[in-house]
């Protein structure tokens, strides 16, 4: 398999906003864009976007994985970006379209279909750096993928760093590249510095989010994770996770949790944490850094907690356990 989310389908579901109103959907060449160089988002990054998979089960069937929460996400991202409102039963059309166009191509397990809807502001007008753009455009690009983190399973290293932000606090629960792009720069650097897989954000000590992903910390029978608030993003796999772990009677504890505790709990025996998000799946962490000293969590291996839950995860998107939630959309 390539590289992670760089090979796509050809074709793409597109749709535009103008005169206000959505313009009915198609389906196009992925390459087909035409923007204005004058075009609102690539000024003012007027843009969201969101991440699913669909995913192949034994008898060929295709199914969406929570498509309806990643839609609301998706409105709910465009509407505090102040991009035009989306159209949410058009979205999940476009979406079930182009995955029926492309059924044969869904991966067989472990890999899957990643779906990616993208919203952008379209408006030539670079002096509207503070009015939303009055025209967008709306597509669902489609990548066969493998695993997020080429190592596969092996347990990350994380640097935690207590002065930078992933984003704006009121930006954190937006889906938008600008939130990734102000990550970067760090997380680049955590690489070259401490062989940092990713950074932990906690901004004066408060354990937040890495760059692309939600932290859980697992101490027993217990999954501690920050409550959700505007300063990051509301994943929907960390959602399905403490659903799952609640399942399997587990206790769910949604609160902050300082800098000081998460290296008192790692340094307990049979501590995991992980990192949950529809990429990245549920990802074990094995090593803290933290003011140029490493600590190891619990084992520093995958533990088994992490490695039940992702497993319960992944046997309901391939069909392999009942959908007893109803989260699976059935494309063909």
């Amino acid at each position: 398999m390539a590289a992670f989310g760089t090979v796509f389908m050809p074709e793409m579901a597109l749709t535009t906003f103008e005169n206000n109103q959505w313009s009915d959907a198609k389906i196009v060449s992925a390459d087909s864009i035409n923007l204005h160089p004058g075009a609102h988002v690539l000024h003012y990054s007027s843009t969201c976007f969101e991440g699913l998979k669909a995913f192949k089960h034994d008898d060929g069937s295709v199914h969406v994985f929570r498509m309806d929460q990643n839609i609301e996400r998706f409105a709910q991202s465009a509407r505090l970006l102040s991009l035009p409102e989306i159209d949410k039963e058009q979205v999940a059309q476009m979406i079930l379209d182009i995955v029926a166009q492309y059924v044969d191509d869904v991966p067989a397990p472990p890999g899957s279909m990643y779906i990616r809807p993208t919203h952008i502001g379209t408006e030539a007008a670079i002096g509207k750096a503070a009015v939303p753009s009055l025209h967008s455009m709306l597509y669902v690009l489609l990548s066969p993928v493998g695993d997020y983190f080429t190592g596969g399973a092996k347990a990350l290293r994380l640097l935690l760093d207590e002065t930078g932000m992933r984003c704006a606090p009121h930006m954190g629960m937006i889906k938008s590249g600008g939130n990734y792009a102000s990550a970067l720069g760090p997380i680049s650097k955590a690489r070259v510095d401490h062989n940092a897989d990713q950074i932990l954000f906690c901004p004066n000590g408060d354990v937040q989010e890495t760059g692309a992903a939600n932290f859980l910390l697992i101490d027993g029978n217990e999954i501690i994770t920050k409550g959700l608030d505007s300063s990051f993003l509301h994943g929907v796999t960390r959602n399905t996770i403490l659903a799952l772990a609640k399942d399997l009677g587990m206790t769910i504890s949604e609160r902050n949790i300082t800098v000081a505790e998460l290296l008192e709990r790692a340094a307990k025996p049979g501590v995991e944490a992980a990192l949950s998000g529809t990429a990245a799946v549920l990802t074990p962490v094995g090593t803290f850094i933290h003011e140029d000293k490493e600590y190891t969590v619990g084992s520093g291996e995958a533990g088994p907690t992490t490695a039940k839950l992702r497993q319960a995860l992944n046997d309901i998107q391939w069909g392999k356990a009942p959908d007893v939630h109803g989260w699976l959309k059935r494309v063909k």
